[in-house]
């Protein structure tokens, strides 16, 4: 199975060399193919792999689960030059530090498991026969590395899963004009009813036009061009004109919701002495969302958010979903069950998944994987990693909130720590700085320092025969008081010299009945032995949350079993466990006051 799916669309182009599949492999255990020179020598390469799969894999076609820290990739393809064109060789990701060889010389390396990168490889290229070789290193006992729920050990277990190492995203290749695009970002502005475009280039396409035209559902809306006069570019874009059925929130209007996916379709031109060089597909959404009075709003509505847990892993792709309809599959079998969103947990999803969100309508909570402890070291490579995430998926209208930390995680002493407690509120500031359009949760579970929500974690229900624990779970879920003041276990909402400032309180994590389905061994958080007694108990557990007066949300851990973990409402498979419509069913009964979509209220 081969993925050949365009790998950026919110960047499209229509050329380009899709180089997943066969490659050939080894294993560098003895860390001897530098000194060797072994991006020269291709006889050491005896195994196949298939890409974008990782070796730990069943689609790898190596399926190997030991640890094996170094590997080598290489691919041998034809690809002709051609002059004044440049070529851009792009990586979707490379777990963790990836160095890159084109023909037997050093292009160079990108460090960070879980983001995107390139290199122009232009004047590293023969005429015709190309070679490209990768060296991956991902220390799998090195806990400075955010490295999210992969496991050190050999065996899965708890909480961890299956470690991943190498190429697990897409790797193309792009032949552009000197003259070309190098980066477009959409900012909109609901209030204002226009959007930002900023457009980057390379300082030698300095002085030439850009031309674009958006489009709405088929309709040309605005069509201009702009002189270039700087390697950035901003230009604010009347959408909406004055138009109250573009505006009208009683009919939707043009704005972007889980309800309504409203998109503005993007073309650019990059015009150089008349002759267009570039040409670029894009687009965006008009949406905004923002804290007000305890509430979380979307398109300047009060919003429910009903989100689910989606931790992105697959039985025979791992970190990797199988195709592009897996992504599709994902998202509909969680709208068919009433949730308007997810939060993809310690991962960093394919940018394919964020494109599938935006085209079908579901709210993502964006989050990077986490280092299991703190250092001055691992703070400044999960920073690194969140300055290219932003820049990569900054323009997906899906994407509403940022979650830098979970459950202090990588912070183990923040509650008392100062320089932990900096940290957090650093990263909060810092991705507000970097992006002004979503929310930025500190530390999504407990011990908070600044936060635009309060998240909080309770898996404190217990069994339907725990009254107590019930009560002590409903109690704590009434309002306000109880929610902050009463977490459960021994973290406290927020570290210590920080408070609740009147933030939306959402139950971020909480759940989990464990239901085991077609003899898949493993555990929950509560545990279940058929449907019956599984609808039964997660109807329990919704009526005390939508009961709440308190909560503006939720997160319900989670959508599917992953590995040792059967606490999903599918199976690893994505088989459903219990039937959709009646999952939906008990999430669409409550608080049906609070449901703002665009349209009078419910």
């Amino acid at each position: 199975m081969m993925r050949v799916e365009y790998p950026r669309p919110q960047f499209m182009r229509e050329k380009f060399l899709v180089l997943n599949g066969e490659w050939s492999f080894a294993f560098d255990d003895e860390n001897n193919g530098m000194e060797e020179r072994w991006y020269r020598d291709s006889e050491v390469f005896t195994k196949k792999i298939q890409i974008p799969f990782v070796y730990q894999s069943v689609l790898s076609g190596v399926d190997d689960r030991t640890v094996h820290d170094i590997v080598w990739y290489r691919r041998v393809f034809e690809w002709k030059k051609n002059s004044g064109k440049r070529v851009f060789l792009h990586f979707g990701a490379v777990d963790y530090q990836a160095d890159i060889y084109v023909n037997g010389l050093y292009v160079g390396r990108h460090i960070g498991g879980h983001t995107s990168f390139s290199f122009d490889i232009t004047h590293f290229l023969t005429d015709d026969h190309q070679s490209i070789v990768v060296r991956a290193w991902d220390p799998h006992d090195d806990e400075t590395i955010p490295r999210g729920k992969q496991f050190w050990e050999a065996e899965s277990r708890g909480i961890w899963y299956t470690n991943s190492t190498g190429i697990w995203q897409t790797v193309w290749l792009e032949e552009v004009d000197d003259a070309h695009i190098e980066k477009i970002e959409f900012t909109p502005n609901l209030d204002e009813g226009n959007v930002l475009l900023a457009v980057t280039i390379p300082k030698q396409a300095v002085g030439c036009t850009l031309r674009y035209s958006i489009f709405f559902k088929g309709t040309l809306i605005c069509e201009d061009q702009a002189a270039l006069l700087n390697p950035c570019t901003k230009r604010s874009v009347d959408i909406y004109n004055e138009k109250i059925f573009r505006t009208n929130f009683h009919d939707h209007g043009w704005t972007w919701s889980p309800e309504q996916p409203n998109l503005f379709d993007v073309h650019l031109e990059l015009i150089v002495d008349g002759e267009v060089t570039d040409e670029v597909s894009s687009y965006f959404g008009m949406r905004k969302i923002h804290v007000e009075d305890g509430m979380t709003f979307l398109n300047n509505q009060p919003y429910y958010q009903k989100l689910v847990l989606d931790q992105g892993y697959w039985p025979e792709g791992l970190l990797t979903a199988p195709s592009d309809d897996d992504f599709v599959k994902d998202i509909q079998l969680a709208k068919e069950m009433g949730f308007n969103g997810c939060r993809k947990h310690q991962k960093v999803e394919d940018p394919r998944y964020l494109y599938w969100a935006d085209k079908l309508g579901f709210i993502v909570w964006g989050e990077c994987a986490s280092a299991p402890i703190y250092t001055a070291g691992a703070a400044a490579k999960l920073t690194q990693e969140w300055v290219e995430i932003i820049e990569r998926d900054y323009n997906h209208p899906s994407l509403v909130t940022w979650v830098p930390l979970n459950e202090s995680w990588g912070i183990p002493d923040i509650h008392l720590n100062l320089q932990q407690q900096s940290f957090s509120r650093s990263m909060y500031n810092f991705l507000h700085a970097l992006d002004t359009t979503r929310l930025v949760i500190s530390n999504d579970g407990w011990e908070m320092t600044e936060t635009d929500v309060c998240a909080i974690h309770n898996y404190s229900h217990g069994q339907k025969e725990e009254v107590k624990k019930y009560r002590y779970f409903k109690d704590s879920l009434a309002d306000v008081k109880g929610l902050i003041q009463h977490p459960p276990g021994k973290w406290a909402t927020f570290a210590k010299g920080h408070h609740y400032k009147n933030q939306p309180i959402l139950l971020t994590e909480f759940g989990g009945i464990g239901y085991e389905l077609g003899g898949q061994a493993g555990w929950g958080y509560t545990s279940v032995d058929n449907e019956e007694q599984f609808l039964d108990d997660y109807g329990r557990i919704m009526d005390a949350v939508y009961s709440s007066s308190a909560l503006w949300g939720y997160c319900y851990t989670q959508l599917t079993d992953v590995e040792q973990e059967i606490n999903g409402l599918l199976t690893y498979d994505r088989q459903p466990k219990v039937s959709l419509e009646a999952i939906r069913k008990i999430n669409d009964q409550y608080h049906p006051e609070r449901i703002f979509i665009g349209q009078e209220e419910k």
